[in-house]
């Protein structure tokens, strides 16, 4: 009953942090110079033919009944009509949106594939030769941007030995999945840094699990080190690096968006660059909230998660 309360709460304030993203949003949005009526007319537009197109884009009315109306169609899944495409939101983003989550999932699972490894490896053995080099790595690998290692890969893999593409091209009417060789250098630029976070906060998950009560039981018991990691250590680690990994996948995904138009892949981040480009708030606004939606959402996941494994958890709830 205690873990049904819990749920609930986190679930409620999951919703009540939405609401309140979409409020700042919607009002960002909003006091940005110019407006849709102004961009979709162009700097030639009179008074008059401004006032007309702001009437019927409803932009005349107070800010509090129009988002109001916004967020109210936003929870029944119209997120509203672009100005500039004259379309459902939801229908432009659509493929963008697909295309951002494969580069983000593909990056996702490489990093939990690597840092898992990474993390044990280090964390098992602490203060060790082969802990020291991987923290190193690590560590040299996090304190390099993201775009800078972009590049570094595009020099090497493209422009050196010319073995894959440095700009994402895809065919007209394809996906990206079309031609994998143009995920390979964005997934590597999002997974090398992620991977190297990931790995140092996994391995001071191992080095906690690795002191607690019931793994020294275990090995005091005489069960053979291979049982004592699989049995004991490692389930007791995977809710705090559930969470971890939760929270890092919600980052990549709002992360691609340097990478992205670095390698020029079509995803969200294009789309967010035209609609502020042509002040297209419907466009904009329905994008962050989507975002906001997926990155809120893998957090309380990940609680949920922790919750599910972790039997102390289940006692605090």
């Amino acid at each position: 009953m205690r873990a049904l309360v819990f749920v609930l709460r986190r679930l409620l304030a999951a919703a009540g942090t939405l609401l309140a993203v979409s409020v700042v949003l919607f009002a960002g949005s909003e006091v940005l110079p110019g407006d849709a009526a102004s961009a979709s007319l162009g700097i030639n537009a009179t008074a008059e033919q401004t006032a007309l197109v702001r009437a019927e884009l409803g932009l005349d009315r107070p800010l509090a009944v129009r988002y109001l109306e916004w967020i109210g169609n936003a929870v029944q899944g119209d997120l509203g009509v672009s100005v500039l495409e004259r379309a459902p939101v939801a229908e432009i983003v659509a493929i963008p949106l697909a295309d951002t989550a494969l580069l983000t999932l593909l990056a996702a699972l490489a990093t939990i594939v690597i840092a898992t490894a990474l993390g044990l490896a280090a964390g098992l053995r602490p203060g060790s030769r082969i802990d020291r080099l991987l923290s190193g790595g690590a560590l040299v690998a996090v304190s390099i941007p993201q775009f800078v290692i972009a590049g570094l890969l595009v020099l090497l893999f493209s422009s050196v030995l010319g073995w894959l593409p440095a700009v994402s091209l895809v065919p007209a009417g394809g996906a990206p999945i079309d031609r994998p060789e143009i995920l390979i250098l964005p997934v590597a630029s999002l997974t090398i840094f992620a991977a190297a976070w990931a790995s140092r906060l996994i391995r001071a998950i191992v080095i906690d699990a690795n002191t607690a009560p019931n793994v020294e039981a275990a090995r005091l018991a005489g069960l053979p080190e291979r049982q004592v990691i699989r049995r004991h250590l490692i389930p007791a680690t995977i809710g705090p690096a559930a969470q971890a990994y939760a929270w890092l996948a919600s980052a990549l995904f709002g992360g691609t968006a340097v990478i992205e138009q670095i390698f020029n892949y079509p995803g969200l981040s294009e789309t967010l660059v035209n609609a502020v480009r042509h002040h297209d708030t419907p466009v904009l606004e329905g994008v962050g909230l989507l975002l906001a939606g997926i990155i809120i959402g893998s957090l309380v996941i990940a609680d949920l998660i922790g919750l599910l494994v972790n039997p102390k958890l289940r006692t605090a709830a």
